[in-house]
């Protein structure tokens, strides 16, 4: 049961990296420039947090240039010898006025969010039921911030069959 826990979480931290942007129409120049200047390398480190024990993890994101303003990643987490892969792309919505975010990882976990832009920072926020491999209800919340050449993500997962929260923050540099 824990191991089922622990691969939700580590789905889900995948899944809270990335994002889809699907559909939406070319960016603005301001908006393309913020969304390549995110383009590169990325890694980053955290515990997995409300266990019996902090779970240490690291993850690593490759963001490229993607087809009409949009910019696309890929990326990969490690858990207690577990891998998770994700991939995804990015994109400002000129007729929305706004980013857009659609998640999904090879662990079956996929969401939506819209970005919210403050200043220099954009924010994806993300809530979602899913189940865990062992077909148990599970909340996942989680965000996303793009601000100053840095990436972090902070997630949650609730297993309402227990109530057991895990979580996580994890900073990305390039």
């Amino acid at each position: 049961m824990v191991k089922n826990r622990l691969q939700a979480a580590a789905a889900i931290s995948a899944f809270v990296v990335t994002g889809i942007f699907a559909g939406a129409a070319p960016a603005g120049s301001a908006e393309q420039d913020v969304l390549e200047s995110y383009i590169g390398s990325w890694s980053g480190s955290s515990a997995l947090v409300g266990g019996e024990k902090p779970e240490p993890f690291s993850c690593r994101l490759e963001i490229k240039k993607g087809n009409q303003a949009k910019i696309n990643y890929a990326g990969r987490c490690n858990l207690i010898n577990m891998n998770l892969s994700v991939s995804g792309t990015i994109a400002f919505d000129d007729k929305a006025r706004r980013y857009l975010a659609v998640m999904s990882s090879n662990a079956g976990f996929k969401g939506q969010a819209i970005g919210q832009q403050q200043g220099n920072r954009i924010s994806f926020d993300l809530v979602e039921k899913q189940k865990d491999r062992g077909g148990n209800d599970v909340r996942i919340g989680s965000k996303i911030q793009l601000a100053n050449d840095k990436v972090r993500v902070d997630f949650e997962v609730e297993f309402n069959d227990s109530g057991e929260i895990l979580t996580a923050s994890v900073p990305f540099s390039r």
